[in-house]
């Protein structure tokens, strides 16, 4: 074993838990120490003061600079109290993580000294440089300013010593910047087509809220077995690697008892997330081995997007704190399950009805009916741009890999559901229909209480399942962020809920009874998005040839699915409900495929990189152990004899070279590769070519040196191995 993996393995055996004191109270007590929720506002802001936010967070009413400062003063009060000394701007541009720039609380006192000062100009409004984020062409170096603007919506936090403010970010001109700003607006449309819709069953609802829960996976490894990975530390993922002789393929990490090390690293992650006001509910060991999951209680779409990317920044930095690295790419191994993000998303009322759910009357059922029929409509009309949403140079490792759901999006409704639909659309009558609800199973096993039965399976292959009163978006991947899933599933439902409300409104003002006209576009609707509805095997080869049949957008290549934002389609939605311009998705898309193409890259570079700098050289070393043996037992034996002994290891020095000549070559090929589609201008081709030209390349050097892994002397092997990574110990 090289001395470089000896220690670093040597030392990953010599981890001890890192014990984490839990805070004396129950987590319901602790809850949101770190937040300024509306119970710290009460105590420090005014009355009058406090009432105003009420009313711009549940009516949209303007907030005024008065209010602003008063809020402000009620902020740096709490904040100074809990030990903070900046505070700043904290929002989402167009990449992978989070932004902030912090400012102290000081200002001149004028009298040669300072002051703590936090106003409402800078609680509402600072100015970061638009120019050195990616903004698709709206911004460049010579127009450089951008503004981002508290979003009252969502608490403000401490970390550290600092005030943390989410905020929209947008550019001198409007656009926006983030992912913020265009989900707030996809949000405000599904509000006011699903209250539309809502107040034809029940006139008393004001107002429908998209709630959403994800379910973050995640790898966790020894961080000094990361450092020892060059490929780890620059890309996020493994580019090369053979798979260790166990890895899934018995079944026995999944829900398996959590390793310790990695339980208290979990129990400090959740602690610190409570305390953000972030409601951890779920934790467990995934398939694969280092794999594992946590999970919220659902909240408002909004904030829960807000407190992922949150918990993806703790999670890097309590794992470093207990000797690991936290792994948010969706395919950081080769040959077993990736992560992904599951977006649990729903529709609620202020009058307490779950929109998804099933009711207990048959008219609650038709509400029910409606809902779940228009959100299939949205999925359905823009089943390639949901599939956009969620596309990545990482992502695409991903779809349709083992337990992830494949590359064309479809919708499992289970078998109660697809009946109950099928029952309405060949009713010939306005007979409203009831839905069962759980139902008992008794296993006739000594002890065992009945069992409650769903309405519905589960379809792990189904990339938008109905799971009982929500739908689950299971093609998220795991680093992304989920706002821009959820800005085009949102703003699709609203579309396909203000087009039902249109039909159904006319029927009404040209004579028809409430409920026939209902049924009558309902009954439309279901025959319209058939092809969606998918319950079988979506790995299969039968489905993509269905899918594909059905008119199913069956494209593969990222870059070219991202030409779905631009679609006539999409830019009728997206400008129709006032979320986006077709300048800001043009916008948008740019970054998409500038991003594809510079990942690739990377990759590409580092995979040259570490060829040349450890493979080649191991391997050619390892030939030359072998050579030195083979001179040596020809200068001791005969030459019959001699030719006995040596035929094994001269048929491993031609393996080498014929596996280090594929190599060698290759990346000369792929490097020329790379220097001519370097040289194409336009961003879409140059993804395209990365794609279909580069991309390639990857694999195919990495099957050589997976093989030369099997064959060189493990003490020479330079890089951990996968039997290494993949066991904490």
């Amino acid at each position: 074993m090289s001395s470089l993996r000896f220690n670093v393995i040597e030392e990953a055996f010599k981890k001890a838990p890192v014990f984490v004191d839990a805070p004396a109270e129950r987590p319901s007590e602790f809850y949101g120490k770190y937040v300024f929720d509306q119970k710290k506002m009460f105590k420090y802001l005014p009355a009058k003061t406090y009432k105003k936010y009420r009313e711009v967070i549940e009516q949209g009413a303007p907030l005024d600079m008065k209010t602003a400062d008063e809020i402000a003063e009620g902020m740096k009060k709490w904040a100074m109290e809990m030990g903070a000394t900046h505070c700043t701007h904290w929002f989402q541009p167009l990449t992978e993580g989070t932004a902030e720039k912090h400012d102290a609380f000081v200002e001149h006192d004028w009298k040669g000294g300072m002051v703590e000062e936090f106003s409402g100009k800078l609680l509402v409004q600072q100015e970061p440089d638009a120019s050195s984020f990616p903004s698709g062409g709206i911004r460049s170096t010579f127009e450089a300013r951008g503004y981002s603007a508290w979003d009252p919506a969502s608490p403000v936090f401490i970390i550290g010593d600092t005030l943390m403010i989410p905020t929209i970010f947008v550019s001198y001109t409007g656009e926006a910047l983030d992912y913020k700003a265009p989900l707030k607006k996809a949000l405000a449309a599904v509000d006011k087509a699903g209250t539309a819709v809502a107040q034809l069953f029940n006139p008393d609802v004001t107002k429908v809220t998209a709630n959403l829960g994800w379910e973050q996976e995640y790898f966790l490894v020894d961080e000094g077995l990361y450092a020892a990975r060059p490929d780890l530390l620059l890309t996020g993922r493994t580019l090369m690697g053979h798979e260790s002789s166990k890895n899934q393929q018995m079944d026995d990490h999944y829900f398996g008892a959590i390793p310790e090390r990695v339980a208290e690293f979990m129990r400090d992650l959740e602690i610190q997330a409570l305390e953000l006001g972030i409601p951890c509910k779920t934790r467990h060991n995934e398939v694969a081995p280092n794999q594992f999951e946590l999970a919220p209680i659902f909240e408002e779409c909004n904030l829960a997007v807000d407190h992922n990317m949150l918990v993806m920044s703790l999670m890097r930095r309590v794992a470093r704190k207990h000797g690991f690295r936290c792994l948010l790419h969706e395919k950081p191994f080769a040959g077993i399950n990736g992560s992904g993000k599951h977006n649990n998303w729903s529709l609620t009322t202020d009058t307490g009805i779950i929109l998804h759910a099933p009711g207990k009357t048959a008219e609650d059922n038709l509400r029910f009916l409606t809902f779940v029929v228009e959100t299939l409509m949205g999925v359905y009309k823009h089943n390639g741009l949901l599939k956009a949403s969620i596309m990545s140079a990482t992502n695409q490792h991903r779809l349709g890999a083992n337990e992830a759901p494949p590359a064309i999006i479809s919708s499992f409704l289970g078998k109660q559901v697809s009946e109950f639909l099928d029952k309405v659309e060949n009713s010939t009558t306005d007979e409203l229909f009831r839905l069962e609800g759980k139902h008992g199973m008794q296993l006739d096993i000594p002890q065992i209480p009945e069992l409650m039965i769903d309405n519905t399976d589960r379809n792990r292959t189904s990339p938008f399942a109905f799971t009982g009163n929500r739908f689950e978006f299971r093609a998220v991947g795991s680093v992304a962020n989920c706002a821009c899933s959820m800005i085009v599933l949102n703003s699709a439902v609203a579309e396909a809920l203000n087009n039902f409300h249109a039909r159904v409104q006319t029927l009404i003002e040209g004579g028809a009874e409430k409920m026939h006209a209902i049924l009558q576009v309902l009954r439309e609707d279901i025959k319209t998005v058939k092809p969606i509805h998918f319950d079988g095997n979506g790995y299969s080869d039968e489905w993509k040839e269905e899918a594909a049949r059905r008119g199913l957008d069956c494209e593969t290549s990222a870059p070219i699915i991202f030409d779905r934002y631009l679609d006539e389609a999409s830019i009728n939605m997206f400008e129709g409900l006032g979320v986006m311009k077709k300048a800001e998705l043009e916008a948008r898309n740019e970054i998409k495929w500038e991003t594809y193409f510079k990942k690739i890259q990377i990759e590409s570079r580092v995979l040259g990189d570490l060829v040349m700098n450890h493979i080649i050289p191991v391997a050619t070393k390892y030939q030359s152990v072998l050579l030195d043996n083979v001179q040596k037992i020809k200068n001791t034996f005969s030459a019959e004899e001699a030719d006995e002994l040596c035929a094994y290891n001269i048929n491993i020095i031609k393996r080498i070279n014929k596996h280090t000549t594929f190599i060698v070559d290759a990346v000369d090929e792929m490097v020329e590769t790379r220097k001519r589609v370097n040289q194409i201008a336009d961003v879409r081709e140059l993804a395209v070519a990365y794609h279909d030209e580069v991309a390639p390349f990857l694999d195919s050097i990495r099957r050589h040196i997976d093989k030369l892994e099997l064959i060189v002397e493990d003490e020479m092997w330079t890089l951990p191995k996968y039997r290494e990574l993949l066991w904490i110990r």
